[in-house]
């Protein structure tokens, strides 16, 4: 094939989603194919096109699903291909993550290629546990090493007295597994014993955990808190800081496992609310939106959306779906008429308002009984026309509450949400191995798609559901609510689940 693929190494940064770069994202979302590591968020996957070739290569310690020739190989012969091509590394690909080999052998191959440079977790790692760097009362030098050297060699490149005479901040990744010899080392070649040390392992995540001691104690310390990999090791007065500057593992949610069970596209709002509060999110979307089975017939109804006398819009993915099709068949925002609109819930007012449309009725309640009890309130609305747009296999409470007020109510099934099979990002195997603190549920069909998985439920796992409705599947399923949002939107639910862990 002649067409001309190339690769981009790509730095996935060090787990924190928010810390991943924008040209990381652009080069995830064009890309053909997709080779990523261990350390990579797997989440990151979901900027990626439906079509997109998925390879994951492994690189956990003790693991490795495919060895570094063969990775090379997969990159290259991908690129030949003509695709274009994604290596996922985690935090930076130059910084003691092979990621300079897999450069030099796609560059023998003649293939063009480009780095994308990725926040370390070395200068990541430290940042979020409250430990700088540097410091001009403290030290003017960091040095990085690596405590995972090639198993080739026949001796340690490590100059461990260099070390002990350069001082400074010292920062050690990939050596976990041999802290107990390291710091043997260490203090062999003359570092003083009472060095402030400071381990922090899966760092910028919510499962984030910092261990303190000093050279003598930290290995030790290390294995009596069973303290696992991956991990930064810091070492130098500046840990000593920590005491004052630590503030990510202070967050209200941190070590907590949450479930989003929304669809991907859904669920960055809620997932990022819970991550700023220091939650370990769980992406494991259940549902997936598509168009409806007669899209013909909603389209005729979006066309003569100028003859109603309301337009009824009952969440914020019928109002994208609406008006995906409506300037599909105008240009002007105008040709809507003279139509009022209501709205359930402020995620769909705001996306109405998006469209710089006014929403004229929107109810203090999320249900749609409520838009039913403002209907009466506000005029009466027999003869009126209502196009209600809605969800396929949406409750019927609306339409028969309308029309038995006298509206003539059409309904415009905008979509259809059906149950995703798909599991890119491994989220169902890291909830069955680890478990989850809680799982969050935004729908009825969230819920009921999450059982149909057959999932074996987590022991302990609580559940969290956004209002009533929801509730109430949640109970007809024969599971209990642990705490439902009084104001029933995704700032209700995570208040809620706020309050639920600090009473816990």
């Amino acid at each position: 094939m002649n067409k001309s693929g190339n690769v981009s190494l790509v730095g996935a940064g060090p787990g924190d989603l928010g810390l991943v770069t924008l040209r990381a994202k652009e080069c995830i979302q064009k890309a053909d194919a997709i080779v990523y590591d261990h350390l990579a968020n797997p989440e990151m996957l979901g900027w990626a096109r439906d079509d997109a070739e998925i390879v994951y290569a492994g690189k956990r310690s003790g693991e490795s699903q495919l060895s570094q020739q063969e990775i090379n190989a997969v990159l290259i012969n991908k690129a030949r291909e003509g695709k274009q091509v994604v290596r996922l590394k985690g935090g930076d690909p130059f910084v003691f993550g092979r990621g300079a080999e897999e450069a030099q052998a796609i560059a023998d191959a003649g293939i063009q290629f480009e780095i994308v440079p990725g926040i370390t977790s070395a200068i990541a790692g430290p940042a979020y546990a409250g430990i700088p760097m540097t410091h001009r009362a403290h030290n003017s030098h960091v040095t990085f090493f690596t405590g995972h050297e090639d198993p080739a060699k026949a001796a340690s490149a490590i100059d461990y007295a260099a070390l002990a005479k350069l001082g400074g901040t010292q920062v050690m990744l990939m050596g976990v597994e041999r802290l107990g010899a390291i710091t043997s080392e260490m203090l062999k070649h003359g570092m003083r014993s009472d060095l402030p040390v400071a381990l922090v392992r899966s760092a910028t995540t919510g499962e984030q955990e910092t261990l303190t001691g000093t050279l003598a104690d930290i290995a030790k310390k290390a294995v009596a808190s069973d303290f696992k990999a991956p991990a930064v090791a810091v070492f130098g007065e500046v840990v000593a800081l920590r005491d004052g500057l630590s503030w990510y593992e202070k967050r209200p949610l941190v070590g907590k496992r949450i479930v989003v069970t929304r669809t991907p596209k859904q669920a960055s709002v809620l997932s990022n609310e819970l991550r700023a509060l220091g939650a370990h999110v769980i992406e494991l979307p259940t549902i997936r939106i598509e168009p409806p089975s007669d899209l013909r017939a909603f389209a005729e109804l979006v066309q003569d959306a100028h003859v109603y006398d309301w337009i009824v819009f009952t969440s914020a993915n019928g109002v994208e779906a609406f008006f995906d099709i409506f300037f599909k068949l105008y240009d002007d925002t105008r040709e809507i008429g003279g139509a009022r609109i209501a709205a359930i819930g402020p995620a769909t007012a705001q996306r109405v308002k998006d469209f710089h449309l006014h929403v004229d009725l929107q109810p203090d309640e999320f249900v749609a009984e409520a838009v039913v009890r403002e209907f009466k309130k506000v005029e009466s609305i027999e003869n009126l026309r209502i196009l209600l747009v809605r969800a396929e296999k949406a409750r019927d409470t609306l339409p028969t509450e309308l029309s038995a007020m006298g509206a003539i109510v059409d309904e415009a099934l905008a979509y259809r949400t059906v149950p995703e099979t798909r599991d890119t990002s491994g989220a169902r195997r890291q909830l069955a191995q680890n478990g989850a603190d809680l799982i969050t549920f935004t729908s009825s069909s969230t819920v009921e798609n999450l059982l149909a998985l057959g999932l074996p439920w987590p022991k302990g796992m609580r559940i969290a559901s956004i209002g009533p409705i929801t509730s109430r599947t949640v109970r007809d399923q024969g599971l209990t609510v642990d705490v439902e949002a009084r104001h029933h939107d995704i700032s209700g639910l995570v208040k809620a689940i706020r309050e639920l862990f600090e009473k816990s």
